[in-house]
C-alpha cells in the first residue's frame, strides 16, 4: 500500500501513549497522530477519546525522511461550528488591570453658582489625586524591600 501526504485513510490504534496514539494502517506501516490533532476540542487524556483496537479514519499529515508517518484525527472531521461571543457578565474587565472610574459630578445644589461648583470640583479632584498617590507610594514601598 502507498501511503502519501494529504491520503485520508482507515486504521487501527494499536498503541496508547501520553503524547497520542499509534495507528497501524497496513501491515508493517503505521503513524503517530499526536494528542493535538485527535479531537476539535482540548484533550487532556488520549484515553478518553481513543481505545486499543478501535477503527479511525486518519489523514496522513507528513511522512519524514525516516519513514515516520504523522498522522491527523482532527482533519477528517467536520469544523466545528464557530461560537457567537455574547455580551461580557458585569464587573469582568479583558485586562487584570483595575481602570479609573469616570467622573461623576458632585452632589448638591442645582442652582449653586459656578464658583461654588468649582471649589467642590477641586475637592474631589485633590482627594481622587491623593488617593492615586498613596496607592503609587505603597506599589513603590513594597517592591524596594
Amino acid at each position: 500500500m502507498d501511503i502519501q501526504k494529504g491520503a485520508v485513510l482507515t486504521g487501527k490504534v494499536t498503541g496508547i501513549t501520553k503524547f497520542g496514539a499509534f495507528v497501524q494502517l497496513a501491515p508493517g506501516k503505521s503513524g503517530l497522530v499526536y494528542i493535538s490533532e485527535i479531537a476539535n476540542t482540548f484533550v487532556n487524556n488520549v484515553s478518553d477519546f481513543l481505545t486499543v483496537g478501535q477503527e479511525v479514519k486518519v489523514k496522513v499529515i507528513s511522512i519524514d525522511e525516516q519513514g515516520r508517518i504523522n498522522l491527523s484525527i482532527k482533519q477528517t472531521l467536520p469544523r466545528p461550528e464557530p461560537q457567537q461571543k455574547g455580551p461580557r457578565p458585569a464587573g469582568s474587565r479583558p485586562s487584570a488591570q483595575r481602570q479609573p472610574e469616570p467622573y461623576a459630578a458632585p452632589e448638591g445644589p442645582v442652582d449653586a453658582d459656578f464658583e461654588d461648583k468649582l471649589k467642590r470640583f477641586m475637592k474631589d479632584s485633590e482627594g481622587r489625586i491623593s488617593d492615586a498617590m498613596r496607592q503609587t507610594e505603597r506599589r513603590n514601598s513594597k517592591r524596594r524591600r
